[in-house]
């Protein structure tokens, strides 16, 4: 038997609709506090100077009435559209109930989206049974008049569930990417998503569009062989080791001078300054771990401020020449993850707050020991193996995978 004190109490959900103007809100909510109502939860949306606001509200039935009717009354006086549904304390449980799945983050990228691209993504969502709470717009709204030849759309879902099969959602996602040609990543949503702390990159064919491997056999000029032998190791069809020894070979007798030529003509990719500028705004360590060589790797670091570079030190003799010959262990793949995991260590970061980025079949190892592993404008087998990819715009699209959104940047990070 209830209490002869007892006030019942229940659950509306209001929607508001309509023209954008502030103070909207606070309008809204001296209402809903005159009547003491609590916010079981609240979310709101603006496109193109249209609101979309949704309110949960739990208050007396006493109460109800009139809350309903002063809204209705402001709603008129502000020219927006307002309606109202009951919610039952079981439908409310069994959607608080729901809240514990698991999240994830889906993103997708391009040079643009369209209504196909959406619809295609959403489709695979639907098939795995997951449910999307929110979407994000993380790029910058562009102009239909302007040309600006660094066109990019992002959008964020944030999806609630869990997977039938995480492996076949992942590869029902990679071929919709290639079909739309567009990029996506597919991260769990947890405390380290937003929180990463260091970022190891590939050097050749990842931060500069060149092997400079390659440069210097052209310098040499035996260009084509070299290249011919750097793509097969690249492809990952030979040993790295033994293609990299092999390369190096090629180049005694070369003078040493021309590599200060190549370094300050190093064709950068596109992304990598604004990439960097936020980085090292937002506080991120920065490594270079590369099959290339340091004399390029130092450069880049008195460039961009970068914190570590481990890469290959060529041999030169007192004639200021090339012996053919390096100095200490060979970069390759797997010394790629050995250092990955010793910068965190040294950093004090957990793996899972580390990114790698790279394009070379000798950066899969790295790329599948961080927490956030990236294929960038990979060869196919690298592509195939690594759960990120992007392929249709410059590197700063790493900023996107992190969550950042470009009203956040700041006149640091506009394109």
């Amino acid at each position: 038997m209830k209490n002869k004190n007892y006030i019942e109490e229940e659950q509306i959900l209001i929607r508001i609709t309509g023209e954008d103007r502030p103070g909207l809100t606070a309008s809204v909510m001296e209402i809903l506090s005159k009547y003491d109502a609590k916010i079981l939860d609240i979310g709101q949306a603006d496109i193109h100077s249209t609101l979309s606001l949704g309110i949960l509200i739990r208050t007396t039935s006493l109460n109800s009435g009139q809350v309903m009717k002063e809204l209705l009354f402001k709603a008129t006086e502000l020219g927006v559209n307002i309606g109202f549904s009951p919610v039952s304390d079981d439908e409310y449980e069994n959607w608080v109930d729901g809240q514990g799945k698991n999240r994830y983050i889906l993103t997708i990228i391009g040079r643009s989206l369209s209504a196909k691209s959406i619809e295609a993504a959403t489709k695979v969502i639907a098939r795995h049974h997951m449910n999307i709470d929110s979407i994000l717009r993380l790029t910058g709204r562009r102009s239909i008049r302007k040309q600006n030849q660094n066109v990019r759309a992002c959008i964020e879902f944030s999806l609630r569930g869990t997977p039938k099969n995480y492996d076949h959602l992942q590869a029902e996602l990679m071929q919709m990417s290639h079909e739309q040609g567009i990029d996506f990543s597919l991260q769990k949503d947890t405390m380290y998503r937003r929180m990463r702390r260091l970022i190891c990159f590939d050097m050749d064919s990842t931060l500069i569009q060149t092997e400079c491997i390659d440069e210097l056999a052209k310098k040499a000029g035996i260009g084509e062989k070299v290249a011919e032998i750097t793509e097969r190791a690249m492809r990952g069809e030979i040993d790295f080791k033994e293609s990299f020894t092999e390369r190096v070979a090629l180049l005694k007798g070369l003078d040493a001078s021309v590599m200060q030529e190549i370094a300050e003509n190093l064709p950068i990719t596109e992304g990598v300054d604004r990439l960097m500028t936020v980085l090292k705004n937002c506080g991120y360590k920065i490594a270079i771990l590369s099959g290339g060589f340091t004399y390029f790797g130092h450069y880049l670091q008195r460039k961009y401020g970068i914190d570590y570079v481990y890469a290959n030190e060529l041999e030169i003799d007192e004639d200021n020449k090339l012996t053919g010959r390096y100095l200490g262990e060979i970069v390759d793949g797997n010394r790629k993850a050995e250092l990955l995991k010793l910068i965190a260590q040294v950093e004090k970061v957990n793996l899972a707050q580390t990114i790698a980025v790279g394009d070379g079949a000798n950066d899969l190892p790295m790329i599948s020991e961080a927490g956030l592993g990236i294929a960038f404008h990979a060869k196919p087998r690298v592509q195939a193996n690594a759960e990120q990819n992007i392929t249709t715009i410059g590197l700063d699209g790493v900023l996107y995978f992190l969550g950042f959104k470009d009203s956040y940047l700041g006149e640091a990070g506009r394109l």
